[in-house]
């Protein structure tokens, strides 16, 4: 775990505007997004002592190795893109606005019989009106419950429904005001939609026109002394107003552009781009790439052509959205001025025009499916927009340099006190570092990963499955570490072999200079292990380094093993009685444990592709005919297996989507044991205790 302390910005680099910032891991995943007024102010309080942050932000910041922001023009539009950010990147330490790994939203189900609105976790009927996401279910909860009374709709859920339809008697929600009595015919079907119909129009506009009409409506009623009247248009007015002000607006209107930020010297550029929907920054991407002298206008054009020339683009052709509503590709509206933030919108804001702007222009057009204007702001709110994505960009483009400068020097001083700690005849350029993962002793596998001037090479990891000398596996992690470093360097050695038998001693010469390059004697490209690493790590003790030493020695490969122990961080060399103790801000401690958790990371991640291959299949899953939604609708009425298993045919045909043949499928499968009488063919399914998606005991 890295000390914050490592990565903390110079306190004079942080800006003080409102922004977002990101902590980021290792592996460049976001783990905590958040808000600020000040950025400088904020960001300070997660470099105080530990002790004094609460657990979370603790185990975050020390997870984290480097923290990023972005600048925006209020802390309101901050808000706006932390949503976004969170709603996109599923930040894990972004606890207090997660639930289940998803987000809540309002929901209207047009597309049903007898349509209401209701609050949902999955965004995915086609049929259904989305609003959305939002942040906190009570929120979205007291909305929606100021607005009914306004909004005569139905309240009530698809199980009341049916069982006040069945009584004949109105739900509960009817009594308390919160439900039109749909459900017990009080109103038609045909008002019941008009009301939905009316709570989407609202939904999707700024409220305007239906609060002036109340308001007209509640003076006039105030006027002919109709005073209770008109304390209730009041009172809905005020619920009106509660539910349409807008925290997060940029502009008035309905703006929908794309906004770019260039930073550019005669080496690199920065460039960032903001996405502006309905008014609001709906999202944001950066970039960094060496120009050699490139323009401007050079480097915009380039840009253009990498952002809106990716295929994602073609799905969103005369695709749009409705304020905050949801239309999902396939329900296309003809308002072209709303756009989703995936989609090319009518109008991109550049700070240079391209090297030619009209060609771009038709073939922006051409891939919108609609006209395309690229313009650049020059005065008022548009250009205070434009302006704060250039601050951006030049922020990056600083934050670029001084990391770039840092990182080298890091590197090298890592390399260089892993050289000297360790005594090594030069510093360790290629290290390969090696882990294993099991269940119990089952499924054994291996990974190696590869490190190259301290940076990660992922086109030379390689996972092992372990076989064992009969293929049965081996009994412990020291016997699985053995055998996969025995292929490794078997398969180097044999690789020197190879190299050493071209003949002559031109020959040898020319082959140890294609081997030092890794290359074949016939082709200049790399063999797939022809390169020697100068050092291997493995994650253990001394028991674990002194197993592959004895590879290594039988094996008469050259390189050193060192083991890096979990408890404290301590490298252990064979043979040694003691080990080597390096610093915990030492940038090479720091190193190596990056090494050890990423082929953890990697030998896990293909101990759980082989154990999800053998996935026992669970108690619903072997009954016929009961597939995933099915199981799934299954476990939300009833709430657990056993209580699936303890319900009657009737309970289970009340499922939405249970018929009465399967439901007496379910139920004898749950009561074979039972109802079987001696001697009778045993062939309905085999039912465990286990749930969908969990391996049996």
């Amino acid at each position: 775990m890295a000390d914050p302390q490592s990565y903390r910005p110079p306190q004079g680099t942080i800006p003080t505007d409102p922004g977002v910032y990101r902590f980021l891991d290792a592996e460049e995943r976001v783990l905590y997004v958040g808000k600020a007024k000040n950025l400088r102010q904020r960001l300070a309080n997660y470099f105080q002592p530990p002790e004094n942050l609460i657990p979370r932000i603790r185990k975050m910041v020390f997870s984290a190795t480097h923290v990023v922001w972005v600048v925006v023009g209020s802390e309101i539009e901050a808000l706006t893109l932390e949503y976004s950010l969170i709603k996109q990147l599923e930040p894990p330490f972004n606890v207090m606005f997660r639930d289940n790994k998803s987000y809540p939203y309002l929901a209207v189900s047009m597309g049903s019989r007898y349509p209401r609105p209701y609050i949902t976790r999955e965004k995915h009927r086609r049929d259904s009106v989305y609003f959305g996401p939002f942040t906190k279910v009570w929120a979205i909860r007291q909305t929606l419950d100021s607005l009914r009374p306004v909004f005569h709709m139905r309240g009530c859920t698809d199980a009341q429904f049916k069982q006040a339809r069945r009584s004949g008697r109105p739900c509960f929600n009817t009594h308390i005001g919160l439900c039109n009595g749909i459900c017990a015919g009080r109103v038609s079907e045909a008002y019941n939609r008009e009301q939905c119909q009316a709570f989407v129009d609202f939904m999707d506009s700024d409220g305007s026109t239906i609060i002036n009409a109340k308001k007209r409506q509640m003076r006039l009623a105030a006027a002919q002394e109709d005073f209770e009247r008109a304390a209730k248009l009041r009172d809905e007015v005020k619920a009106l107003e509660t539910a349409v002000q807008r925290n997060d607006v940029v502009f008035e209107g309905n703006l929908n552009t794309d906004v770019v930020g260039l930073e550019a010297d005669e080496i690199d550029a920065s460039v960032q781009l903001f996405f502006v929907r309905g008014g609001r920054i709906r999202g944001q991407r950066g970039w960094v790439s060496e120009t050699d002298g490139t323009s401007p206008a050079e480097v915009v054009n380039q840009l253009l052509l990498h952002v809106y020339g990716d295929p994602a683009y073609d799905a969103y052709r005369g695709v749009g959205t409705q304020g905050d509503r949801t239309v999902e590709a396939g329900n296309a509206v003809d308002d072209r001025d709303h756009v989703p933030t995936g989609a090319i919108p009518a109008e991109i804001w550049v700070p240079e025009f391209p090297t030619d702007r009209a060609a771009m222009e038709r073939w922006l057009s051409d891939r919108r499916g609609g006209p395309v204007r690229l313009k650049r702001p020059q005065r008022g709110k548009k250009a205070h927009l434009a302006e704060i994505v250039h601050e951006n960009a030049r922020q990056a483009f600083q934050r670029n340099k001084l990391a770039r400068a840092q990182d080298m020097t890091v590197r090298t001083q890592a390399l260089e006190e892993l050289r000297d700690g360790l005594d090594l005849p030069r510093a360790p350029l290629r290290i390969e570092g090696y882990d294993i993962s099991h269940t119990q002793g089952n499924q054994q596998v291996g990974s190696m990963v590869v490190f190259e001037d301290g940076l990660k090479k992922k086109a030379d990891y390689r996972h092992y499955i372990v076989r064992g000398p009969e293929g049965h596996g081996v009994p412990d992690d020291t016997a699985a570490m053995d055998e996969v470093l025995r292929r490794r360097l078997s398969r180097l050695k044999d690789d020197d072999a190879a190299a050493s038998d071209a003949g002559g001693e031109e020959d040898v010469a020319r082959a140890a200079e294609l081997h030092a390059r890794g290359a074949d004697e016939s082709s200049s490209r790399p063999r797939r292990f022809a390169y020697h690493p100068d050092l291997i790590v493995v994650d253990g003790g001394l028991p674990q380094v002194n197993a592959a030493q004895k590879v290594v020695d039988e094996l008469h490969a050259d390189v050193q093993i060192v083991g890096l122990a979990k408890r404290l961080e301590e490298v252990w060399i064979p043979g040694e009685e003691f080990p080597v103790i390096f610093p915990r801000t030492s940038p090479a401690l720091r190193l190596l444990q990056q090494l050890r958790d990423e082929s953890h990371r990697f030998a896990i991640m293909f101990h759980r592709k082989k154990r999800g291959e053998n996935m026992t299949r669970s108690a619903l899953d072997s009954i016929p005919g009961l597939g995933p939604a099915k199981q799934k609708a299954l476990l939300k009425a009833l709430g657990s297996l056993a209580r699936i298993r303890q319900a009657d045919r009737a309970d289970l045909e009340a499922v939405e989507g249970i018929g009465p043949k399967l439901a007496d499928t379910v139920y004898r499968a749950f009561h074979a044991e039972t109802s079987s009488q001696p001697g009778q063919d045993a062939s309905s399914p085999e039912i465990s205790d286990t749930t969908p998606g969990q391996p049996r005991a």
